[in-house]
């Protein structure tokens, strides 16, 4: 299966764009309620604060983009950001073999993935997504398909 939210790119580039302009209109207008009108007392920060916070929570949920892959032998995970300099990309391939489990955590408007595969070295390791961008039926697909391979792998374990 594959799951993949990459055509909604410009959507989130639009929206980073239009917080951009709101955090740069919230600057000029508190500037010049400041320095040249002077009509609101405190209140005026607060054409700095809001769009400020706006844009601190759409970069708080995590990386835009998530692409998933299980076709084939092989579970590839894909995570990146719309702005290529703001964080590393996380990418992630290995066999299917090898999932354990995996939990999907929802915190209010945050949800990540966490990913728990068997290694050689240190037993297993925890592999962390985060998927706030995604809709519910693409989470939901999501889990349907990491059940099925973690079902698959419980029983070729029991038979061993």
């Amino acid at each position: 299966m594959r799951l993949s939210n990459r055509n909604k790119a410009p959507v989130y580039n639009f929206v980073n764009t239009l917080l951009m302009m709101f955090v740069t209109a919230g600057i000029a207008a508190f500037l010049l309620n400041e320095y040249r009108f002077n009509i609101l007392g405190v209140e005026s920060y607060l054409f700095l604060l809001v769009p400020v916070i706006m844009l601190i929570v759409f970069h708080l949920n995590g990386r835009q983009i998530f692409e998933y892959d299980s076709d084939g032998e092989a579970l590839n995970f894909k995570n990146r950001n719309i702005i290529p300099f703001l964080d590393k990309p996380l990418h992630d391939e290995f066999p299917k073999y090898k999932l354990i489990k995996y939990d999907v955590i929802n915190i209010f408007f945050i949800k990540r993935l966490y990913v728990t595969i068997s290694s050689k070295n240190s037993g297993s390791t925890m592999l962390k997504y985060e998927i706030s961008y995604l809709t519910r039926k693409e989470v939901n697909d999501l889990q349907l398909s990491l059940n099925k391979v973690v079902k698959a792998n419980k029983e070729k374990n029991e038979l061993k």
